[in-house]
């Protein structure tokens, strides 16, 4: 049985880690590109990659498929935990297939994969963003609170097909300021000059929904504790005062071109790279550096209830 679940929706798009707790020391992630270890280098169907430089520059010094400088929120709590940084699926199942390992990594396996979403929809035709961004990008029709309700809708069903699986510890992390990404200036809606007001007016109405999904998950489960991660307000607290917290930059893309650095992917011809990415809020046109995710991922795993409540990671963790 697992112990322990986090559901992380952090910045962009849905994502899930299914951690074990201390005993069996385990993580377990679904999501897109926000926690995507390399699972997209082996699918070579989709269009969304980060195989090639300079992914990974600061801190593997080679690119891993993940899409930021270096690692990402999964890698710090597995570190936080003392284990072992997870494989992708896709890399971990071709091991086993062709016989150079015999069995699944005991540290949990990464599922993520770049363009993913919760609605089974997003991205069928278009990889590389996410359920709120392509509600902007591609013009839904729906309105605004009904798409909301279809997303919480979803994620409510996979938390239920987890208890189904015996998942009893269980965090989901709010969306942070979608709008804010360097990649919108691609929106011919959206404005430049600050963020998009519209598109984070809808990821607050969905984190909304969802704390108040955690809120009910205790009592529709017997036996289940959960957790609310309140990543939009932990970035938007960057933004705010940048410098308390290394930053000199929470707008443009450390690596890409154009308006805000979001008109070209880093890596690709045309792209340019600033000489300290610690000190950007984005490594590239969507995805934040690693001194971000290292940020969110202290104030998660031991932070207080304006961050994590009602319980830091850590404390779910150590649960018994």
């Amino acid at each position: 049985m697992l112990k322990l679940l986090l559901t992380l929706l952090p910045l962009l798009s849905s994502t899930c880690l299914l951690v074990s707790g201390y005993s069996a020391r385990a993580i377990f992630i679904f999501g897109d590109s926000i926690f995507d270890a390399g699972n997209n280098h082996f699918n070579k169907n989709c269009s969304a990659q980060a195989d090639f430089p300079p992914y990974g520059s600061s801190f593997f010094h080679h690119p891993t498929g993940r899409f930021t400088n270096g690692r990402t929120v999964a890698d710090f709590i597995s570190q936080f935990m003392g284990i072992e940084l997870q494989e992708s699926y896709l890399e971990a199942q071709l091991a086993v297939t062709n016989g150079s390992r015999r069995d699944y990594p005991t540290n949990g396996v990464n599922f993520a994969s770049a363009g993913s979403g919760v609605l089974r929809e997003t991205n069928q035709d278009l990889s590389g963003s996410n359920d709120i961004f392509n509600y902007f990008l591609l013009g839904d029709k729906r309105d605004l609170d009904t798409y909301v309700q279809t997303v919480l809708i979803q994620v409510a069903d996979l938390v239920d097909q987890l208890y189904k699986l015996g998942v009893r510890r269980i965090a989901l992390f709010s969306l942070g300021p979608v709008g804010c990404v360097p990649t919108r200036a691609l929106l011919p809606s959206a404005p430049v000059d600050k963020c998009f007001d519209n598109m984070n007016l809808m990821v607050e109405k969905y984190n909304k929904g969802l704390e108040g999904l955690v809120k009910a998950i205790s009592v529709r489960y017997t036996g289940t504790t959960a957790v609310y991660g309140a990543v939009y307000d932990i970035v938007q607290r960057f933004r705010s005062v940048p410098s308390r917290y290394g930053l000199l930059d929470v707008t443009n893309a450390c690596c890409g071109e154009g308006t805000l650095g979001g008109l070209v992917q880093c890596g690709r011809e045309g792209y340019k790279m600033c000489p300290n990415p610690d000190q950007f809020l984005f490594w590239d046109y969507f995805h934040p550096s690693e001194h971000t995710y290292k940020l969110i991922s202290k104030a998660l795993w031991n932070g207080k209830k304006s961050t994590v409540r009602p319980a830091s990671l850590k404390t779910l963790a150590d649960l018994p």
